[in-house]
């Protein structure tokens, strides 16, 4: 099972996305759908995807849970619940109970928007992270580089919880820089409960000029550091869009790991994500639905 592992949608009708109002975000400044998506998933022999939030709101959550039930492409949510809320815990029982509750395999927050580099080591946090691997989930790190020193001692903390890197903790690839991104990436992924998401690179880039071999030291240092059984492949589409087209996204990822045995591309491009987030195995070709 071939699977993008991180994509979004957005209906700024319905939900507002103020982070688009930036003159570098025109490119993306209007609605995205899963019909929209589908027929690039079709070309590129994707069969199955992962629906990661976009905003910390738990309606929003609710929205892509409803349309994972009802879209079969979806295989899985990662959404968002207030982590340091007392309550948070009844929360994931809520939206597992709720329409489309089945899908949901994960938790995000905007940790790279966070002020306090600490972030993630505050006790009520932790506390809400403890209730996510209690809730049988996946919690999806969303983290800058210098973010990185805390996310090592959190994932040290909680050993049980699996976590999720996303978009290799976006390296400056854009400045040709490695370090000390790389040493904090391999610390990080000596942790064993941690996997790691090939994603998000095109935009780290020049987004203009970008080229695979821009993006080759930091691909191989992820897949050196993690092993093809703990990296997984995610478009990040449609905030891809601001530098490559998701066939280019795609093309670039399998020209990364064309050194890579068969058996090690097939984890990248399905089997990590499948492990890391328990997701589905495809209904049969007649049974697929037809895309909302």
């Amino acid at each position: 099972m071939r699977v993008d592992a991180h994509h979004h949608v957005w209906e700024l009708g319905r939900r507002p996305q103020t982070w688009l109002d930036e003159p570098e975000s025109a490119a993306i400044r209007r609605d995205f759908s899963i019909a929209d998506l589908a027929p690039c998933t079709r070309a590129a022999g994707i069969e199955r995807t992962v629906l990661v939030q976009v905003l910390p709101d738990l309606a929003e959550t609710r929205e892509f849970l409803a349309l994972a039930a009802a879209e079969s492409l979806v295989a899985g949510v990662v959404g968002w619940a207030e982590l340091t809320a007392p309550d948070i815990a009844d929360t994931l029982a809520e939206l597992r109970q709720g329409p489309g509750g089945e899908h949901l395999v994960g938790l995000r927050h905007l940790v790279q928007g966070e002020a306090d580099p600490a972030w993630l080591a505050r006790p009520d946090v932790r506390r809400g992270l403890r209730a996510v691997g209690d809730a049988g989930l996946c919690y999806d790190l969303l983290v800058l580089p210098h973010q990185l020193p805390c996310a090592i001692e959190t994932v040290r903390a909680l050993p049980d919880q699996p976590f999720v890197l996303d978009h290799l903790a976006k390296p400056p690839i854009a400045r040709g820089e490695r370090e000390p991104w790389a040493g904090r990436l391999r610390e990080l992924a000596r942790e064993p409960n941690v996997f790691c998401k090939l994603s998000g690179l095109v935009t780290e880039a020049r987004r203009d000029t970008w080229s695979v071999a821009d993006l080759r030291p930091y691909a191989e240092t992820a897949l050196d550091a993690f092993g093809s059984d703990r990296v997984m492949f995610g478009s990040d589409w449609p905030v891809c869009l601001l530098a490559a087209s998701y066939e280019q996204v795609v093309d670039s990822a399998d020209e990364l790991t064309n050194r890579l045995p068969s058996h090690e591309r097939a984890q990248v491009f399905g089997g990590t994500a499948v492990r890391a987030y328990g997701l589905p195995e495809p209904t049969s070709p007649g049974a697929e639905k037809e895309p909302i």
